[in-house]
């Protein structure tokens, strides 16, 4: 057992407690660290390097915007999903290209060549007073002769060329896909409404194979993407593409019992198969996500929902009318066939205005 002594104990405590430090009621203003001189600051030379850098970025972003306008017109989208897919690659790569590399330009040459010098100005109440006003502009226009700008006509030159060209790889193809044809009312008629000569109807295929659909192979639950049979090859269909952007369906089966129809549509579908256009009325987007469990079609860009069961009508999302049903029978041998078109147009509610 170990006795301490009252007195050692009190001194060890004194010693390990710090004096309180004082601290000055304000604290003086340190001041600007030194201004550290660039290498573009002291030798012309090295400046005269920068700028042709910023120049050849420039000239980089010119390069990026022309090439994607020659991509977007050396691939045709009317040929293929391949060319619809390597148009917009060179459009997109081009157009962000460009304008990164002007972003990359600029901001070298703020960082290499415009005045850097740091300048301090104390609060004052605002507004500011004629003389301050005067002030800051006089330090503007020192800001503006110290960055030498208009000793530089090569590099205004590039970035002016540059702003120019950046926003084309843009504008041409909106531009371009203008076209001299405004008959909009054909947009109300879809491929749907031609058929080969002496047949009931056009039959209903899947797609992509093209495979006429019998009936009987539609289960209870099941889902076919379709498109018209044997499409592009009747006249007036010269433009795949198009035509099947307008003609796609999506084809299910439900039980019979469970499906609300209007009076004037019960013909519309065949024993529970019934056929509605794939377009979204909200903004155009492929409806494809089929519930199996709720008989719901949902549209994966806004969530816009449709009931299949109740004439595809909205129940939820920002769609504001139901998806265009596809009237339906089968022909002689048992394949399902279109009996007319739409009875409206397909696609965005603005479409409307059509009827």
């Amino acid at each position: 057992m170990s006795i301490h002594h009252p007195d050692f104990l009190s001194d060890a405590t004194n010693s390990e407690v710090a004096e309180p430090q004082a601290h000055p009621e304000r604290f003086e203003n340190p001041g600007l660290p030194p201004h550290k001189e660039r290498l573009s600051d002291l030798d012309d030379k090295a400046a005269k390097r920068v700028e042709l850098q910023v120049v050849g970025l420039l000239v980089l972003s010119m390069v990026a915007a022309i090439a994607g306008i020659v991509g977007y017109f050396m691939f045709n989208p009317s040929e293929g999903a391949s060319a619809v897919r390597y148009s917009t690659l060179s459009i997109g790569a081009g157009l962000g290209l460009a304008m990164l590399l002007i972003g990359v330009a600029a901001v070298h040459w703020a960082k290499a060549l415009m005045n850097d010098a740091e300048m301090v100005e104390e609060r004052h109440p605002i507004p500011s007073d004629d003389k301050t006003k005067e002030e800051a502009a006089q330090l503007l226009s020192e800001v503006t002769a110290d960055a030498r700008i208009e000793r530089r006509p090569l590099l205004k030159g590039a970035l002016a060329s540059a702003l120019l060209l950046a926003p084309l790889p843009f504008a041409v193809p909106l531009i371009g896909n203008l076209s001299s044809d405004w008959n909009i009312s054909k947009f109300r008629h879809t491929a749907w409404a031609n058929r080969p000569a002496g047949a009931q109807g056009r039959r209903l295929a899947r797609d992509p194979e093209d495979e006429p659909i019998r009936a009987a192979d539609v289960t209870i639950g099941s889902v076919f993407h379709v498109i018209p049979h044997e499409l592009g090859k009747l006249p007036g269909e010269e433009h795949f593409m198009e035509e099947k952007a307008k003609a796609v369906v999506l084809l299910v089966r439900i039980d019979p019992s469970e499906l609300i129809e209007e009076e004037d549509r019960k013909d519309w579908s065949y024993d529970g198969i019934v056929a509605y256009s794939k377009i979204c009325t909200h903004v155009g987007c492929p409806v494809a996500l089929y519930e199996q469990q709720t008989r719901h079609l949902l549209c994966p860009c806004h969530q816009s929902t449709f009931d299949m069961r109740d004439g595809a009508k909205v129940v939820f999302g920002p769609a504001k009318r139901a998806l265009p049903q596809l009237p339906i029978t089968v022909d002689d041998e048992g394949y399902l066939i279109a009996t007319s078109d739409f009875h409206e147009p397909v696609g965005p509610s603005y479409w409307e205005r059509l009827k």
